[in-house]
């Protein structure tokens, strides 16, 4: 025989597994901490000054070549 299940309770359930999944997914995600951030772009920074700093010939402000 099949055992009785509560379908209210089923989806409730369903419900709480996909938001769990959705937490986990976005923890992973966006889980970075504000000082992880910031050395994140402080070393972006570092390494966009050192290879723009071995450009031949800097780019014009008027944009002419």
């Amino acid at each position: 025989m099949a055992e009785i299940v509560s379908l209210r309770m089923a989806r409730k359930q369903k419900a709480r597994r996909e938001k769990e999944r959705a937490a986990e997914e976005n923890r992973i995600r966006y889980g970075t901490t504000k000082a992880e951030r910031q050395a994140s772009r402080a070393k972006s920074e570092r390494e966009e000054a050192a290879h723009e700093g071995h450009r031949r010939e800097r780019p014009r402000p008027d944009g002419e070549r």
